[in-house]
């Protein structure tokens, strides 16, 4: 499944950045990558985030991206984030988690320098270094669910 999902997000590379778009080659915000990646694994999505404005993070205050993750995938330790996984940051302190990634290379701990794919603000879908910057603000990792179990997709 991991193997198969950063394939899938690495077919989204260049795809512009759009706010609140998920479609492969025309626009995607980071949310919005993710999204793709799951109808690629899964077929049809859970469920629709509602409108968000680019700072609903700073404005709302909630963990509403932290709490759909843990609704839909399964949580698991940063130090054991590895390539596929969906990886959560909180982008200022005392933020709630406002962007997500792929990973899509290495491990957090015991490897050479993770990547991740990722689509951000002002550029497109692209495939980057997880440096120091971007550690210091990792929150939480997720694997995707597997079939059979109570995350089942139908």
């Amino acid at each position: 499944m991991r193997a198969r999902a950063v394939a899938i997000a690495r077919t989204w590379l260049g795809t512009p950045y759009r706010h609140q778009a998920s479609l492969r080659g025309q626009g995607a915000d980071c949310l919005g990558l993710v999204r793709g990646v799951w109808r690629e694994l899964f077929g049809a999505e859970p469920g629709s985030p509602p409108p968000y404005g680019p700072d609903w993070a700073e404005t709302g205050g909630e963990e509403t991206l932290l709490h759909g993750a843990r609704r839909w995938l399964k949580e698991v330790p940063v130090e054991r984030a590895r390539a596929g996984d969906v990886l959560l940051f909180r982008m200022a302190p005392g933020c709630p988690a406002k962007h997500c990634a792929i990973m899509s290379e290495g491990a957090l701990v015991g490897a050479a320098e993770p990547r991740m794919i990722h689509a951000y603000w002002g550029r497109a879908v692209v495939e980057s270094w997880m440096g120091t910057w971007w550690r210091r603000r990792l929150v939480a990792a997720f694997a995707w669910p597997s079939r059979g179990t109570d995350r089942e997709i139908g």
